[in-house]
């Protein structure tokens, strides 16, 4: 992955930076050799024409990445708003990936899993290959070496 062109990723979000929607972003902000540029921008809230104004805010902010990661946490909080924002990236062909609600306190929803590519668990690795798979079609197999005294 190279520094002058990262993987553009699309975070489900409602216009707010929640406690997941932040921990993606720290999660692959630890990956060293992983570039990527954060095409959702919770700030970018309209400031008038109602519920088409932020559908249309988020197809823009959609169609500008090469995956979207679905927070099954905020799915569970607010279904109908990230439903929307999985109907544009399927629209798009924009990979589907989601991550697990964080903690393992519940479940992700099975309606949720059926509809997307991946489902990973909030480890960088697991979602950094699983972003490289879907956004670019690459091969992500590692070995893990392990060095024992």
């Amino acid at each position: 992955m190279a520094k002058d062109n990262p993987i553009r990723v699309f975070v489900t979000h409602t216009f707010r930076e929640t406690d997941d929607y932040l921990r993606v972003f720290e999660f692959l902000e630890s990956v060293d050799t992983f570039f990527y540029l954060n095409t959702s921008k919770p700030e970018n809230v309209p400031e008038s024409g109602g519920m088409e104004a932020i559908k249309d805010e988020l197809i823009l902010q959609i169609k500008e990445c090469e995956a979207v990661i679905v927070l099954a946490s905020l799915y569970a909080e607010e279904g109908d708003l990230v439903s929307y924002q999985m109907d544009v990236a399927e629209a798009n062909e924009k990979p589907l990936i989601v991550i697990r609600p964080f903690g393992g306190i519940m479940e992700t929803s099975p309606d949720l899993v059926e509809r997307v590519k991946e489902h990973v668990e909030w480890n960088e690795r697991e979602m950094v290959d699983a972003l490289k798979r879907q956004a670019r079609l690459e091969e992500t197999s590692r070995w893990d070496v392990v060095d024992f005294p």
